[in-house]
């Protein structure tokens, strides 16, 4: 026999609970919780903060580890996963907050998290802190990193742009050409000729996000644009990044990524054809 229960019943039910009780005990948050002790953070960011003067501001771990759930499970905007810590009992336990706790508004978490992190460095330090816990515990093999671009495409306004004339020189090719005379030279050969400079040509700057970059490839439609050079190991561990415009080409990105990836001495570096200029040989 089916046996209907009241909803509201079951609603209205007063339990006594521990917030760590309501979090699953394989869930993804416990485990990086496991893994990774935050308290690091603070020592990054101490210079960011006054100790005795303004408005208590949000938890710089808080301001972290928000970006990590929306990266983690998903999720496009910055306004969902705010949205989602309301409901979230893993979303509060892995941020600190207890049930009662107000969730901060997607534009106090935006203010802070751009004053108190805009130098990039901090990320690229709590970056590095993390990959160094990965390599101490043997979970990365660095004697073959593979090296690949992927476009990601900007908040930007497609429309809402300026036209400017731009020379840029191509990666290397000054020092290049000196390299090459300087061997010529050693083999008692002439000198080449100097290079024809190359016609200048126009390139669209977005007003909305000057540092992003106009895309265009293949059947892509034409956006504005940033190009993530990323260097990973076999077994899927990212060791080293960086982020240009996206019109960018990935040989011209390179030589910031190199030094990176040089740190983990390699016995190969593996990358497609778009790599394959005679300065980076």
């Amino acid at each position: 026999m089916f046996h209907k229960e009241n909803p509201d019943y079951n609603r209205n039910q007063v339990g006594f609970y521990s917030l760590d009780e309501l979090v699953p005990k394989d869930h993804l948050l416990r485990q990086m919780d496991r893994a990774v002790d935050f308290s690091f953070i603070y020592q990054l960011v101490e210079n960011s903060y006054c100790a005795d003067n303004g408005r208590p501001s949000l938890d710089p771990v808080m301001l972290v580890k928000i970006p990590m759930i929306q990266c983690l499970f998903g999720i496009r905007s910055m306004r969902q996963p705010i949205k989602e810590i309301e409901v979230n009992v893993a979303y509060r336990w892995f941020l600190g907050l207890t049930l009662e706790d107000k969730v901060p508004h997607f534009t106090t978490y935006g203010k802070n998290y751009s004053r108190r992190f805009q130098d990039k460095q901090v990320i690229e330090a709590i970056f590095a802190h993390i990959l160094g816990l990965c390599l101490n515990a043997g979970l990365i093999d660095p004697t073959e990193i593979f090296v690949d671009g992927t476009h990601i495409k900007a908040a930007a306004n497609n429309h809402k742009y300026k036209t400017v004339v731009d020379q840029k020189a191509k990666f290397m090719s000054e020092q290049l050409e000196t390299e090459i005379n300087l061997d010529r030279r050693k083999h008692e050969k002439k000198s080449l000729k100097p290079a024809k400079e190359s016609e200048a040509k126009e390139k669209k700057i977005s007003r909305t996000d000057p540092e992003s970059g106009w895309f265009h490839k293949d059947e892509h439609k034409e956006v504005f644009a940033y190009s993530a050079q990323v260097a990973c190991d076999k077994h899927g561990w990212v060791l080293a990044y960086s982020v240009e415009a996206g019109n960018v080409h990935d040989s011209q990105a390179f030589p910031d990524l190199f030094p990176k990836i040089e740190a983990f001495s390699p016995r190969y570096i593996i990358a497609d054809s778009g790599y394959k200029t005679p300065a980076i040989a």
